[in-house]
């Protein structure tokens, strides 16, 4: 709709997570290492945790890219509180045909699984995003399912990805035993306002669009207004273009976004965290008055 009037060759803020918009910023490049260090340093259990919408899944499909052949990766992404168990997803999630249905079947083909990799030189790496949505028991399962590995041998790697309820859960007592293995983690939290800067700026030039589209006190407000979550970002951005190309505005000010803002706060189909600082409550009050 609005690509040709702006000159991009692809949407820049698509809610959709694809690692070739992955903006480094600088706490979205340290889980990025500390991830690769906990892979290549042998770590058993690693964590990721971040807000909704903070870019997790953005970064595990750069992770996975980069990790390419050298493991065989499988990734859950739709378990939830009411599986009963885990090895069941994993032998969909590594691509495993067991020759029966049991919990032992499964188990024992991870097993047979794992150990054909590391004979080949490879690991396995299992990634279980949403974790937070797993019951204790399951949780619980993970850690005996990483006992495969031996004290010589590290088959199989687990990464936990969830929100932040995920780490709030593993800090529990009778968690110890789970929360002890884990090697590597990360929580990634709201980019600040050059990091909101830097990471519009990114998508637009990936996506072939020009510099300065979104002028300082837009980027002001979209950073207050969105908490530096790339989500919503993304959200308010991917709006205020359609805006500015209603209006034929080749720039996107701050009297744009929040037209935006207003709309979507009257149909209630935008969440924002609310006005931010002081001086762009204040900046909004004097524009809308």
């Amino acid at each position: 709709m609005y690509k040709e009037f702006f000159g991009f060759n692809a949407k820049p803020f698509s809610l959709t997570p694809d690692p070739s918009f992955l903006f480094k910023s600088r706490q979205h490049q340290m889980a990025l290492n500390m991830l690769e260090y906990g892979l290549q340093s042998h770590a058993p259990l690693l964590l990721l945790t971040g807000e909704i919408g903070a870019g997790k899944t953005t970064l595990l499909r750069r992770l996975i890219r980069d990790v390419g052949e050298t493991a065989l990766t499988g990734l859950i992404s739709q378990a939830h509180s009411r599986s009963t168990s885990i090895l069941a997803w994993v032998c969909a999630a590594l691509e495993l045909f067991p020759d029966g249905d049991t919990d032992i079947d499964y188990y024992e083909t991870i097993v047979a699984c794992t150990v054909k990799e590391y004979a080949r030189g490879r690991r396995t790496l299992l990634i279980v995003d949403e974790a937070q949505n797993l019951s204790d028991d399951v949780i619980e399962e993970l850690r005996l399912l990483s006992n495969i590995n031996s004290e010589q041998d590290l088959v199989l790697q687990i990464l936990l990805v969830g929100q932040p309820e995920l780490r709030k859960a593993l800090s529990r007592p009778h968690m110890k035993q789970i929360a002890q293995r884990v090697a590597a983690e990360y929580h990634l939290r709201g980019l600040n306002l050059q990091e909101v800067a830097g990471y519009i700026q990114h998508r637009i030039s990936v996506a072939g669009g020009p510099l300065g589209l979104f002028d300082d006190e837009a980027i002001e407000i979209i950073h207050a207004r969105s908490g530096g979550v790339p989500r919503l970002i993304n959200q308010l951005c991917d709006y205020a273009l359609v805006y500015g190309y209603a209006d034929q505005k080749k720039e996107i000010t701050a009297a744009v976004i929040r037209e935006v803002l207003k709309d979507r706060e009257s149909y209630g189909a935008l969440p924002v965290f609310g006005k931010g600082p002081t001086v762009i409550a204040k900046k909004e009050s004097e524009s809308m008055s």
